[in-house]
C-alpha cells in the first residue's frame, strides 16, 4: 500500500527521517555536483532531496501522484509542487535535465507506464536518478519508515528494468546503512556508520540508487485522450 503524504511528512520530520534525508541527498550530491541552469523534476515524495536544487537551477518542480496526495512545497515562496496521474504527467516531452524518483517506483500503480512518462520528459543528455528500497536491506522491513512499503528491489532487477524501458543505465550507488530506528547512539554515528556500510556490507544497504539517461533512438508510443491536468497543492505548510 502507497504511504499518505501525511505519514511521509511525518517521518520526514522525525530525527530518523532527517537522518535518511541527509544521507541520500550526500550521495545525490556526489552525483549531480552541479545543477546550475538546468530543470529539476521529482517524482513520488522527493522534496526532502530537491532543497539543495532550489537557489542553483533553473527550475524546480515536483509531481505528486493522485492515489498518494499532496503538500505545498517550498514552505516559502511560490508553490512547485502539482498533483498529477503518475502515468500521464502534464508536462511537454524533452523538458527536464534531471529527473528524481523518491518512494515512486517502488509505490506506482502502473509502473512501466510512469517510466515511460519520464522518458519522455527528460531532455537529450539528461539523467535520471531512481531511489528504491533494497530487498535486501533492513529499511525495506521496518514498517515504521515509507522504505518498507510497495515493492523492494534488487539492484539487477532495477537495472533490467530501467533497461526494458529504454533507459540507459550508467552510475550504481547504495545509501542507508544505519539501522531504521531511533537509537540515538546510532543516528549520531550514521556517517560513520555510512562509510564502513559502503566498504564492508554493500549488500544490506537501505536503498539503491541507479542513475540512468534515455536511450534517444527510441521513439515514444501512441498516447489516446487528453493529459490530466495538474492541480497544484494551495494550502501554506511548514517546511520539512
Amino acid at each position: 500500500m502507497r504511504p499518505e503524504v501525511s505519514e511521509l511528512n511525518q517521518f520526514y520530520a522525525s530525527r530518523l527521517g532527517q537522518v535518511a534525508r541527509r544521507l541520500i541527498r550526500r550521495r545525490l550530491r556526489a552525483q549531480w555536483p552541479s545543477v546550475a541552469g538546468l530543470n529539476v523534476l521529482g517524482l513520488g515524495y522527493a522534496i526532502p532531496y530537491l532543497r539543495p536544487f532550489l537557489d542553483e537551477a533553473q527550475r524546480v518542480v515536483a509531481m505528486m501522484p493522485a492515489a498518494q496526495g499532496v503538500r505545498p512545497w517550498p514552505g516559502t515562496g511560490p508553490n512547485l509542487v502539482a498533483l498529477a496521474e503518475e502515468a500521464e504527467l502534464p508536462l511537454p516531452d524533452a523538458t527536464f535535465d534531471r529527473v528524481l524518483l523518491v518512494h515512486a517506483l517502488e509505490n506506482a500503480e502502473e509502473l512501466r507506464p510512469m517510466l515511460r512518462e519520464c522518458w519522455r520528459v527528460l531532455a537529450s543528455g539528461g539523467r535520471m536518478m531512481v531511489v528504491v528500497p533494497n530487498r535486501r536491506g533492513l529499511w525495506a522491513r521496518a514498517e515504521t519508515t515509507p522504505f518498507a512499503h510497495g515493492s523492494p528491489y534488487s539492484m539487477t532487477q532495477v537495472t533490467r528494468l530501467l533497461r526494458d524501458t529504454l533507459f540507459a543505465p550508467i552510475a550504481w550507488q547504495r545509501a542507508l546503512y544505519v539501522p531504521p530506528w531511533d537509537w540515538g547512539f546510532a543516528l549520531r554515528a550514521a556517517g560513520a556508520i555510512e562509510d564502513l556500510g559502503d566498504r564492508l556490507f554493500g549488500t544490506f544497504a537501505g536503498v539503491l540508487m541507479v542513475e540512468a539517461t534515455k536511450q534517444i533512438y527510441a521513439a515514444t508510443p501512441a498516447r489516446s485522450g487528453a493529459r490530466a491536468r495538474a492541480r497544484p497543492a494551495a494550502i501554506p505548510a511548514t517546511e520539512s
